[in-house]
Order: structure tokens, then sequence, then C-alpha cells
């Protein structure tokens, strides 16, 4: 049963590797800015959008326009968030996140 625990033992410091790196996510910030600078997009690296910032004169534009650019930079955005969280914990679990309850 010594295998049994060494594999808790790897099981809880995979753990705790994971919570020290959504802490880390939690605070990492990503800025993405489209429209030609127009529009600023401040994201955490788990995702969580914390600043939009748009140019005034960036307003005056097509309504069409300002949502299309809106849109593209919000999703542009959380993809960016989306795979520096799948990398960071891809790395610390050595790419073991298909099985089931590790992510």
């Amino acid at each position: 049963m010594a295998g049994v625990g060494k594999l808790l033992k790897q099981a809880q410091k995979m753990q705790r590797q994971m919570q020290a790196i959504q802490e880390e996510l939690a605070e990492r910030e990503i800025e993405v800015s489209s429209g030609g600078g127009a529009v600023h997009i401040k994201v955490s690296g788990q995702g969580e959008f914390r600043e939009l910032k748009i140019d005034p004169e960036f307003l005056k534009e097509d309504t069409e326009f300002i949502e299309e650019t809106l849109l593209n930079a919000i999703r542009e955005a959380a993809e960016k968030a989306k795979a520096i969280s799948e990398e960071s914990m891809s790395a610390a679990t050595g790419g073991m996140g298909g099985f089931p309850g590790l992510m």
C-alpha cells in the first residue's frame, strides 16, 4: 500500500500547486486594445473583466462598428485569459488535465 500513500502525497502537492496558480492568475492582468486603441480592456488571468475604457471619439462612430469592435475586444481578452489559464494549469498537472476531478 506504499504506492497509494505516495500517490496521495503527489495529489496533495499538485492540489497545492494548482491553488497557488489560481491565486497567481487572479492577480495577473491582461490588457487588450482594439479599434486602433479606441477600446481598452483589462481582464484577470482567470477571465474576470476588471476594466473597460472607451475613447469618447470612438462613440461617434457607426453603432454597428462600435458593437463589433467591442465584441471583438471582449472575445480577444477572454481567449487570452483562457489560454494563459490553461497553459499554467497544464504545467502544474503535467498535462494530466483529462483525468476526472483534475480539471
